[in-house]
Order: C-alpha cells, then sequence, then structure tokens
C-alpha cells in the first residue's frame, strides 16, 4: 500500500478534502492501494477542519471520522508512518522548504484555489467547496486508475507530476 500525504498551509480545507476523497476512493477497489493522509505547514492554533469541508464531505456520503488539522511535523517525526508520495494541494504550501522525508517520497503540486477565500457569500462557498472536491475526483480517479507497474517507486515521480497538469 502506498501512503498519500496531502499538504496545504492550515490542512483545513483542500488538504482534509483529498485526504478523505482519496481514502475514501480506495476504499472501494478490491485491493485498496492507496492510504491518504493530510498536514498543515503551519496550522493556526487550535486548527480545526474547515466546517464547509466537512459538510461538503458529508453530503458526497464520504466520512469524515477522525479528520484533523495537524503539522506535518507529525509525518517528519520517528515513528510515523512512511510517505511513498507527498502532495502539496495549495499555493503557499508548494513554495515552502518542507521536511526532509525519510525515504524521498515522490512529490507534485497539484495546486487547487482556496474554497475558502474571498468575500463570497455562504452558498458561493459551498459551491467553491463542491467544485474543489470535484476537481480533486478527477485527478484521484486517475491515479487510482493507473497500472500497478506505474506505481513503482522508479516511476512514481513522473507519474504524479504528470497528473498535476489538467
Amino acid at each position: 500500500m502506498l501512503n498519500v500525504l496531502f499538504l496545504c498551509t492550515h490542512n483545513a480545507a483542500r488538504s482534509i478534502l483529498a485526504e478523505a476523497l482519496l481514502n475514501h476512493l480506495a476504499a472501494q477497489e478490491d485491493t485498496p492501494r492507496f492510504r491518504a493522509y493530510s498536514a498543515g505547514s503551519s496550522p493556526r492554533e487550535h486548527q480545526q477542519p474547515h466546517p464547509l469541508a466537512l459538510q461538503t464531505l458529508a453530503h458526497a456520503g464520504i466520512s469524515t471520522q477522525g479528520l484533523r488539522s495537524k503539522s506535518w511535523d507529525e509525518f517528519a517525526a520517528l515513528g510515523a508512518p512512511h510517505m511513498d508520495v507527498v502532495i502539496t494541494v495549495c499555493d503557499n504550501a508548494a513554495g515552502e522548504v518542507c521536511p526532509v522525508w525519510p525515504g524521498h517520497p515522490a512529490t507534485a503540486h497539484w495546486g487547487y484555489a482556496d474554497p475558502s477565500e474571498g468575500n463570497l457569500s455562504e452558498a458561493q462557498q459551498r459551491d467553491a467547496f463542491r467544485q474543489t472536491l470535484h476537481a480533486m475526483g478527477k485527478r484521484l480517479e486517475l491515479l487510482l486508475s493507473l497500472p500497478t507497474d506505474k506505481l513503482h517507486k522508479a516511476l512514481l515521480q513522473d507519474t504524479v507530476r504528470t497528473l498535476a497538469t489538467p
């Protein structure tokens, strides 16, 4: 099984959506090949997942159980799960200096606009969260459809970066 870590600045919206969605989609495979996690480069003190992220997931029938905002330091620590792939999902986290990940996982940037940002009405924000989840779903379904031979470490770097282009 390949461990995938989705990173964003606060780990409240996009990375949370990606973690929950990949775990949901992978669980539908006969033999799941992926396990997703998420983290933030600088989650705020007492940061929680954005309520609209949780509502969007629940409305889509995706479990929100166990989702929480956390620092990427948890995954760089001794005893943390080994990451095979690290994907940044926001432009801020893509430009930050990441910790050195044990095992040198494949890395990619899949940028998505922040659905919680801006002066949007609640209905517009809900729609932005749904659109973000849908866009992520397209990319994650492509990842899940890859043949096993494309997921070997030597090819993984190019494979996840290729999926970054729409």
